[in-house]
């Protein structure tokens, strides 16, 4: 795998993992305004980006185990800090929306 289509998976995996977090830090509004449904809403959204998210990293990870041996950047090493971070505050959140229930 080349510096451009590591870099593109890299950019592929903030956006999504930018989208979680937008969607995660908006379910704490929702929960402190005492809207649950808007937020559990928001929550699930939020994982089916990270989800995405998930899926362009271990097509990554497949092609490395299959011998094809990726040319990593800082853009990937980016993108996998953003990744574990927004995993993360989805933990946090789903704790945070349980106290403000």
């Amino acid at each position: 795998m080349n510096r451009e289509e590591v870099t593109a998976i890299g950019f592929e995996i903030v956006a999504y993992s930018g989208d979680a977090r937008t969607k995660l830090l908006e379910a704490v509004k929702c929960a402190k305004a005492g809207d649950f449904e808007g937020s559990r809403a928001l929550v699930v959204e939020a994982q089916e980006c990270l989800n995405d998210a998930h899926n362009a990293q271990t097509a990554m990870l497949s092609a490395e185990a299959a011998g094809d041996h990726a040319d990593l950047g800082l853009i990937m090493v980016h993108a996998q800090d953003h990744l574990m971070t927004t995993m993360l505050l989805r933990d946090i959140v789903e704790s945070l929306v349980d106290i403000y229930r």
